[in-house]
């Protein structure tokens, strides 16, 4: 889509080298970073004629909540290195656009100042569980005080990806005013120090642990086989994401699009499936719904809304791909997310 391009330009004109090739950059050789987009476009969308739609509602009821498109803003770590409003700005986008705004652990912004930004959005929290679980316990109780819905329990980081961009520039420095919220029961100096002690190495209990803690319903998000993705809804999760964390931890491994089938296959009608990755137009929103997913999360082209143009860029974003999902579901004939089947997506041989 030409808005997201022209963002990405200006991000990539604005920003640091540093702070830019954190955002854009990948784990290893970046393959799994650039198969994560091209994997969509492996996909043709197969239009039926005929079918008495005209202008499509993109719509969709999400966990109990309806929402305005089935684009959601994935967790996005450090905002404030973007712009100065930085979360805040996205949250309110997020909310004024009627989607959700998954807050990340490594927020460059406490999470009750971003509840008290936009108190009528829908938002998330997402956890990265540290190695001191009262700290965890008092971070997910906040997360209930202050209105948060939902916890994404992230499954896919007990140890940080090789980013060889970010190994060329170092860590990158916050500068003065900003660091990331304490959420954790400690401050930071950089994007690359994890918490004293680390990432806890996490199991399947875990999942039961934080639907305790925080009295909240879980999603994992992590998940690229049906395997995982029944393990994690017999653990208690309420849904699963389907994400590789958008190429930047083990490379080489499935492009989402690749382990989308599998995995809402493997949970068909006990639980909703969500994926990210490499989800750049309309077209691979219905490319998605199609195979399965009933939501997704976009990270990258909403953080280049927002470093180029703050709340404004956000919501530009939200909106460009409300509507271009809505053309692209007129387009296949379906009148909504709901009409979507898998006979509207066809491998390429």
């Amino acid at each position: 889509m030409e808005l997201l391009r022209a963002h990405h330009e200006t991000a990539r004109s604005r920003l640091p080298q540093a702070v830019y090739d954190y955002f854009a950059g990948g784990a290893g050789d970046e393959q799994t970073l650039a198969e994560n987009v091209s994997a969509w476009r492996d996909r043709w969308l197969v239009p039926r004629v005929l079918t008495g739609v005209g202008a499509a509602d993109p719509a969709v009821t999400l966990l109990g909540a309806r929402l305005a498109s089935p684009v959601l803003l994935a967790p996005v770590a450090a905002q404030r290195l973007l712009h100065p409003e930085g979360e805040l700005a996205a949250a309110r986008a997020a909310a004024a656009a009627g989607s959700v705004y998954v807050l990340s652990t490594r927020a460059t912004t406490d999470l009750a100042d971003v509840a008290a930004a936009a108190p009528a959005g829908d938002r998330w929290f997402q956890l990265y569980v540290g190695p001191d679980p009262a700290a965890v316990r008092t971070v997910l109780a906040r997360a209930a005080e202050h209105g948060y819905s939902h916890i994404v329990l992230t499954v896919d980081f007990s140890v940080a990806g090789r980013r060889e961009r970010e190994l060329r520039h170092g860590p990158v420095p916050f500068p003065p005013g900003v660091g990331l919220a304490t959420h954790l029961g400690h401050a930071a100096a950089d994007t690359a120090k994890p918490p004293v002690g680390g990432w806890r190495a996490l199991s399947w209990d875990d999942v039961a642990w934080v639907r305790e803690a925080s009295g909240l319903p879980v999603l994992v998000k992590g998940v690229l086989t049906g395997e995982d993705a029944r393990l994690a809804v017999d653990a208690g999760a309420c849904a699963v994401i389907v994400s590789n964390h958008g190429g930047r931890q083990l490379d080489g491994c499935l492009p989402t699009a690749v382990a989308l089938p599998d995995v809402a296959a493997a949970v068909a009608g006990t639980a909703p499936v969500l994926v990210d990755g490499g989800i750049r137009d309309g077209g691979d929103v219905v490319r998605a719904l199609a195979l399965g997913a009933a939501a997704v999360l976009v990270g990258r082209p909403y953080a280049w809304g927002l470093a180029a143009d703050g709340e404004a860029g956000v919501r530009a974003v939200l909106d460009a791909l409300r509507e271009d999902t809505a053309r692209a579901l007129a387009l296949v004939g379906a009148g909504s997310p709901a009409a979507l089947t898998a006979a509207h997506v066809r491998r390429r041989p």
